[in-house]
């Protein structure tokens, strides 16, 4: 009878281990599926944000940013001009003499 015992003790020992290994397989299933789940909805959060800063940039970019810097060209294009002007004047005394020296050497 204590071999029968054994026997039946040793049977319930393998069906136990392998109730275990069922077990820990599925676990292992599950938190597999539960990494994957977890990083495709980390990218899902990354492309969403992503998305939300490029589109914080290009409003940033059509719209003060660009006005910015139309007055900044236009005050750079001011300032050019009114140099043009002043250099101009300083030397076009200058240029009215040396034509007239042209013109009046050369006709003669």
């Amino acid at each position: 009878m204590d071999s029968l015992r054994g026997q039946g003790g040793i049977q319930m020992l393998l069906t136990a281990e392998q109730e275990a290994g069922r077990i820990v397989s599925a676990a292992r299933t599950a938190k597999l599926a539960r990494l994957k789940q977890a990083k495709d909805e980390a990218e899902k959060e990354m492309e969403e944000y992503r998305a939300k800063l490029e589109e914080e940039y290009q409003t940033q970019v059509s719209g003060t940013d660009q006005e910015a810097a139309a007055k900044r060209l236009d005050d750079e294009t001011e300032g050019r001009i009114k140099n043009l002007k002043e250099s101009s004047s300083k030397v076009s005394k200058e240029i009215v003499k040396m034509l007239t020296k042209y013109v009046t050497t050369t006709a003669s």
